[in-house]
């Protein structure tokens, strides 16, 4: 992945605000990036920006969970386990996406 110097000032960012960063074998070519106990993919856009590549969650036995609703209930749910989608767990997850979309949009 070539790698601009826009795009390694973001990345940069991205770690001095606490992000990690690590990797998916299935998301090949996306970065993934971690905080809070949530995750998301990033791809690059073009020579410089880098997006989101799909919705943002919570980690669950250290993969991107999906959210479902259960008996009426929501979880955060990978494979067959899951994690009560708590109001703190969905308060991470909003200040995560909050703060990771506030450095790619700089």
């Amino acid at each position: 992945m070539d790698v601009s110097e826009a795009r390694a000032r973001r990345l940069k960012t991205l770690l001095e605000q606490g992000f990690e960063f690590g990797t998916y074998p299935l998301f090949e070519g996306h970065i993934a990036v971690k905080k809070y106990g949530c995750a998301a993919l990033l791809k690059p856009v073009s020579n410089d920006r880098l997006e989101i590549a799909a919705q943002p969650s919570y980690l669950v036995e250290g993969n991107i969970a999906v959210k479902v609703q259960q008996g009426g209930e929501e979880w955060f749910v990978w494979k067959s386990h899951r994690l009560p989608a708590t109001p703190e767990r969905q308060q991470q997850l909003r200040r995560f996406e909050e703060e990771l979309r506030r450095v790619l949009e700089e």
